[in-house]
């Protein structure tokens, strides 16, 4: 499951950028949706994942009950904090 595929799906392109509010919305509502009912912890992750880029995932103990998948949760949080931060 690619990001490009993801972003295609729940938002219908793969640039947030020209989305309204609305749009960006029904989209991040979709896709909380589909992390709800989705039992695959490869797919779950992928969504969560997105979700948290999008600043609308669920906290940690909320979305995984595995503490595995917690802690591989937290070092994508933190990874993504690394790139998400401008360098100087």
């Amino acid at each position: 499951m690619g990001f490009d595929d993801l972003m295609r799906r729940y938002f219908g392109t793969a640039d947030l950028a020209g989305l309204s509010p609305a749009e960006l919305a029904a989209g991040s509502e979709r896709l909380a949706v589909d992390f709800g009912l989705e039992t695959d912890p490869a797919r779950r992750f992928a969504l969560w994942a997105l979700m948290h880029i999008l600043g609308t995932a669920p906290d940690l103990d909320v979305a995984f009950k595995d503490r595995a998948e917690q802690d591989a949760a937290r070092d994508f949080m933190d990874l993504f904090a690394g790139i998400a931060e401008p360098r100087e």
